[in-house]
């Protein structure tokens, strides 16, 4: 059973800017046990920037005492718990770094949700916060240093409480769900929390923002035929091979990709059928290729190797389940929701490390819908409603502080056509 914790963290500033300081709790969800305190003075800066820390240490302190749980933050700023959901636009440049800082720091998590709660409710956290904010009006006291306890106390925090980021240009209540060029609300937050595109929810907001400044371009290029898809049987975690068909389909792709230039780099699921794909691309194209457990294909579990028909015709209610609801997990395998946490996880890394470049990832069909739903901000049933070849290629550009934008969907032209095709054998 997966353990599930609770992480209540805080920030605040006596000033806004004024002396600072973060406080985290990390208790146990079914017993309520205090596992951890953290608490820190920050010196001189904002309330946002303290929050955003607090969420930082308690993210790092969950991580260290459990990795891989369930995760419950609370917390009662308004502007991180929407912003980390996906639900606000970052545009405030000294708290992209730190919405980063978190969304790494939730990627261990097998899901994370964000509730905002009122004050009243996050009374430990604010008795840290307040005892660090001392420390930080008080050169000469000692900081504040992460501790253990069992007490909750209360506190009040000092004027300056902002819901709005307080330098000009802030933003708060803009509603894109992006940190500068990454999703906001990519960390992991499974079937709990209301984040776009990870918790089976439409997005909120606004169908579009203007796309504006050089976006990160995402090609995704389904691996070649397989044995098994020509009967389009489900083939997971089962590392089945390319067919001399598939083989043959990939290096059309990296023709065309090598005609077209311009890939920096080549990000792959570890199946053998990707990978294959990706060195075929990279042969051609120069790139280098590097590997990436988040584009794997979803675990099918009992499903693997049968075709649908098959699988719902031995596990009628699971297969009704798990297509009408992204929590369902086939028997034995992996939910919608959890591949889309992964997904989106390892989206958000790219992103954030390749600005301006274009990077072409190497997959599989779940992971690619996966990624393109959250591009249109389409509600769950579009996973189902998206056919994509073998050997297709797919475009995504992402702009910072603003929308995914598809440019072309299971293009499969390099397969058929005869610029890219198989040169012939004298």
């Amino acid at each position: 059973m997966t353990r599930r914790l609770i992480v209540e963290a805080d920030g605040g500033s006596r000033g806004n800017p004024g002396p600072a300081g973060y406080g985290a709790v990390v208790k146990d969800a079914l017993t309520g046990e205090v596992l951890a305190e953290e608490s820190e003075s920050l010196g001189h800066t904002t309330n946002n920037v303290a929050e955003y820390s607090g969420l930082i240490a308690g993210l790092r302190a969950a991580g260290r005492i459990a990795p891989g749980a369930d995760l419950d933050v609370r917390m009662d700023s308004k502007l991180v718990v929407e912003q980390m959901s996906g639900r606000w636009q970052i545009k405030h440049p000294g708290l992209r770094p730190l919405a980063r800082e978190a969304v790494q720091a939730a990627r261990g998590f097998r899901s994370v949700s964000y509730t905002w709660v009122p004050r009243a409710r996050n009374a430990h956290a604010d008795r840290l916060v307040n005892q660090a904010m001392d420390a930080a009006a008080s050169p000469g006291r000692p900081a504040a240093r992460p501790r253990r306890s069992g007490g909750d106390g209360t506190g009040s925090r000092a004027s300056g409480e902002s819901t709005t980021e307080p330098a000009p240009g802030g933003c708060a209540g803009e509603q894109a769900g992006w940190v500068d060029g990454l999703p906001a609300g990519d960390s992991r937050s499974g079937q709990q929390g209301p984040a776009v595109g990870l918790d089976g929810r439409a997005p909120t907001g606004p169908g579009w923002v203007p796309a504006t400044g050089v976006p990160v371009t995402t090609l995704l290029l389904r691996h070649g035929e397989t044995p098994l898809s020509p009967e389009r049987r489900f083939a997971g975690r089962g590392d089945i091979p390319l067919t001399e068909q598939g083989l043959r389909q990939a290096r059309s792709a990296g023709r065309r990709l090598a005609a077209r230039g311009g890939v920096s780099l080549i990000v792959s699921s570890p199946l053998r059928r990707a990978l294959a794909s990706a060195r075929e691309v990279a042969e051609l194209t120069g790139a280098r290729v590097v590997v990436d457990e988040s584009f794997a294909e979803m675990d099918f579990g009992a499903w693997e190797g049968l075709t649908t028909p098959e699988a719902a015709a031995r596990w009628p209610a699971e297969m009704a389940a798990w297509t009408a609801d992204l929590a369902e997990a086939p028997p034995g395998g992996e939910s919608l929701a959890a591949v889309t946490a992964r997904v989106l996880a390892g989206l958000a890394a790219q992103i954030a490390a390749h600005p301006g470049e274009r990077v072409l990832v190497v997959s599989h069909v779940t992971p690619m819908k996966v990624i393109l739903r959250h591009a249109l901000a389409a509600p769950p049933q579009a996973l189902l409603r998206m056919h994509l070849d073998v050997a297709c290629l797919c475009e995504i550009d992402w702009y910072p502080g603003g929308p995914g934008v598809v440019s072309s969907l299971n293009d499969t032209a390099h397969v058929w056509a005869r610029e890219w095709a198989e040169p012939a054998l004298c």
